[in-house]
């Protein structure tokens, strides 16, 4: 098949798109720079200048590819809700140009949209109103009822690897920043996790496999991990204390990053397992930090 993925030179994007020629498939991937443009020129795919606020070149992508791959978009969280509604557009661009042909759509969610307090599944819905990340589901689903094949891969709160720029960092450079490791009370509030190979790896069975539009996919290795184990790991590789603070000493610790690090949320894959047989083979959140994450610093 012929792939249009946009994020293409991103964390988890450019991990789709080895993947992808891994297994035999073309690669046209979304570029918005020169830098861009050559790294996947160096990994095997064909480029597509563009950028995501570029709508008609997401169009022109979509039209001349077998299925698409959504994987980019604007974390700057100080214009989320901006971003989260210009995702909207994007998916349903995408739905407009994939209408009326079987050619899959897949898009990227959040696990830590779904309910708090039990284990999530792929059945599982987000709650209306509460996260504005929720337009892409709802984008998605719209284009499913328009008949596109579009089917959602939810992603955990740490998706990780090399180069990984995502929660766990942000909570080492709290750490490094203020000599200390941090986490309230117990800690037992929990983190889904996924190797952002075998994410790709679920990318890819996804686009060859998905059923009927609408389909949810969860990316998760590990059901849930601890707070408190990833800031005692945080603690040892930065060689500083770990600490059990009040939840309000917390909040202060962590600033404008509290809401993440109280994030208490456990989800099953089962059932993706079971329909796309995937099985991650990557290593753990804890293994994969004692072995990359503080190498460098």
């Amino acid at each position: 098949m012929r792939v249009f993925v946009t994020g293409a030179t991103g964390f988890v994007g450019s991990a789709v798109v080895h993947e992808l020629i891994t297994a035999g498939h073309q690669v046209l991937g979304l570029a918005r720079s020169p830098e861009g443009a050559q790294l996947l020129t160096a990994a095997g795919a064909e480029v597509h200048p563009g950028d995501l606020y570029d709508i008609d070149s997401l169009r022109s992508g979509a039209a001349v590819s077998d299925g698409v791959i959504h994987t980019g978009f604007n974390h700057d969280f100080s214009k989320f809700k901006e971003s989260c509604e210009h995702d909207r557009r994007v998916i349903e661009a995408f739905g407009d140009v994939l209408e009326g042909s079987a050619r899959p759509l897949i898009i990227t969610s959040a696990i830590g949209l779904l309910p708090k307090g039990s284990i999530v599944n792929e059945t599982d819905m987000p709650i209306a109103g509460l996260n504005p990340r929720i337009a892409s589901e709802e984008a998605a689903d719209v284009a499913a009822g328009r008949g596109v094949r579009a089917s959602v891969v939810r992603l955990p709160p740490s998706t990780h690897g090399a180069g990984d720029h995502g929660f766990v960092p942000m909570l080492a450079n709290i750490a490094r920043e203020k000599g200390v490791s941090v986490y309230p009370g117990d800690a037992l509030n929990c983190w889904p996790a996924v190797h952002r190979y075998d994410a790709a790896k679920l990318y890819r069975l996804a686009l060859e496999k998905a059923a009927a539009g609408g389909t949810r996919y969860h990316a998760v290795a590990e059901e849930g991990i601890a707070f408190r184990d990833i800031a005692t790991a945080i603690a040892r590789g930065l060689n500083v204390p770990a600490v059990s603070t009040s939840k309000e000493e917390a909040a202060a610790h962590f600033g404008w990053f509290a809401h993440f690090a109280a994030m208490d949320i456990r989800a099953s894959a089962d059932q993706t397992k079971q329909a796309l047989n995937w099985q991650p083979t990557q290593p753990g959140l804890l293994a994969d930090m004692a072995a990359s994450y503080f190498s460098a610093k």
